[in-house]
């Protein structure tokens, strides 16, 4: 293919053959027609698209749980609640995600990628609910630090929510755990 030759068939039975060569079945590997590579229509996002989204709203979490130097049970434990309850998912489900967003976020070099696929599928009262829920993991080990704050700024300011906003969401989640 580098070198420009497109015998698609051949080069199908070469990477079949290859496969068999390490004893994997390629039985289940099947080649997709061009119009299944597409994007799917408006409206009309699948699970792949809803799973990228899901796992976006995961990285912020996260994210907020890194801020501060250490990892405390209840903030792990409030990404899990804000998980469940944002996605309606259970408990194993609320871990895998997790685990795969923590993992996502070590290697993320920036926020954008995140924030830009929520801003694309998220109306303002669901990003607000996002926001106080990554309060909640701010505030879950009783303390806020200036990281931890900054990092909600930076993450409110790219996903476009008002300052006013921001401040109810985050003195409703002070309020949720019995601080400020």
């Amino acid at each position: 293919i580098a070198s420009g030759g497109h015998d698609y068939p051949r080069l199908e039975q070469e990477a079949m053959a290859e496969l068999r060569s390490y004893k994997w079945a390629p039985d289940y590997v099947a080649v997709r027609r061009q119009a299944d590579l597409q994007p799917p229509a408006p409206g009309r996002d699948g699970p792949p698209a809803e799973h990228a989204l899901r796992l976006a709203t995961a990285v912020l979490q996260v994210e907020v749980m890194r801020a501060d130097a250490t990892f405390e049970p209840s903030e792990r434990a409030a990404v899990l609640a804000a998980l469940r309850d944002k996605f309606d998912l259970a408990d194993d489900e609320a871990q895998r995600l997790a685990e795969l967003a923590e993992t996502t976020a070590y290697q993320a070099t920036d926020l954008y990628a995140f924030t830009s696929r929520i801003n694309e599928r998220f109306e303002m009262p669901a990003k607000l609910r996002m926001i106080e829920l990554m309060w909640r993991v701010a505030y879950a080990d009783g303390q806020l630090s200036a990281h931890e704050r900054h990092v909600m700024w930076r993450i409110a300011d790219l996903l476009h929510i008002p300052q006013g906003a921001y401040h109810h969401a985050r003195q409703r989640a002070a309020q949720a755990a019995g601080v400020g």
